[in-house]
């Protein structure tokens, strides 16, 4: 018995030593050799995984960086801002490409002072599950559910619920995107920091309804309209549009806007106002 104990001892170590060394074999034959400059680029990038450089995460975007006839760009990552930007152009040694720094805007006003609500809410406190009782429970369902979904997955804490209203500290805010994927209800939005003007409002109703819900939604007066010279500002559904291309931040349609609904500010992000 003793024998056959130690031949079944022998056999397993041996089957064992020989699997080893064919997957050492293997290991060296099958090889796939990995680009250094993959392992560098990805060294400089934040890690945020935020998509706004329009791939899979950071992992994805030096992959494709440092692909065999790659012509992506390296000036890509919003969140990194310029100084990744740099280093990244340096690695793969291309000239480096200016990068306009990105920051969210929520295009809503309507704080607990503003806003009427049509009932009280006690379900799941986030804005996700408020949305699908009745679209919250604000009277206007276009505007900010106020629970906060945005500022839970921002990575540089740019975001806070004030009066029930998310409010954005441009800041303190790399523009990677991840709070306007996670409202439901599209109110934020990523734009160059160099805007200086928006149209803090996404009713779409008639005025006269919208004053009965909020007192900072856009009512389409067209006053705003009337006073751009240069022709950037449309009243499309009921709603105010700045067309940035033609718009030279003069703001006078923020002057003239009866429920101050467009806002003018120095909105410069965290890479831009660092300069």
């Amino acid at each position: 018995m003793g024998a056959n104990i130690a031949t079944a001892i022998i056999s397993v170590a041996s089957i064992g030593l020989l699997c080893a060394a064919l997957l050492a074999v293997a290991s060296k034959v099958m090889a796939v050799k990995s680009d250094e400059r993959v392992v560098r680029l990805r060294a400089c990038l934040p890690g945020a995984n935020c998509g706004a450089c329009g791939f899979v995460g950071c992992d994805g975007y030096a992959d494709a960086l440092a692909a065999d006839g790659s012509e992506v760009k390296a000036n890509l990552c919003t969140p990194g801002g310029k100084p990744v930007a740099r280093e990244l152009s340096s690695i793969m040694g291309v000239d480096f490409e200016d990068l306009v720094g990105q920051v969210a805007f929520v295009h809503c006003r309507g704080d607990a002072n503003a806003r009427k609500r049509k009932m009280e809410y006690s379900g799941i406190q986030t804005c996700k599950s408020a949305k699908q009782l009745f679209g919250g429970q604000n009277s206007c369902v276009f505007g900010c559910l106020g629970f906060g979904d945005c500022a839970e997955v921002c990575p540089n804490g740019a975001i806070c619920i004030d009066s029930g209203l998310a409010r954005v500290d441009t800041r303190k805010c790399g523009g990677c995107g991840l709070c306007a994927k996670n409202c439901p209800n599209g109110v934020i939005f990523v734009e160059p920091d160099t805007i200086t003007t928006v149209v803090t409002c996404r009713n779409v109703e008639k005025g006269a309804v919208v004053r009965k819900k909020c007192s900072s939604g856009c009512i389409g007066c067209m006053r705003c309209v009337r006073e751009c010279a240069a022709g950037a500002i449309a009243v499309v559904d009921n709603l105010a549009i700045i067309d940035y291309s033609k718009c030279e931040g003069c703001g006078k349609c923020a002057e003239v806007c009866v429920t101050k609904c467009i806002q003018q500010a120095d909105f410069r992000g965290v890479f831009s106002s660092a300069e």
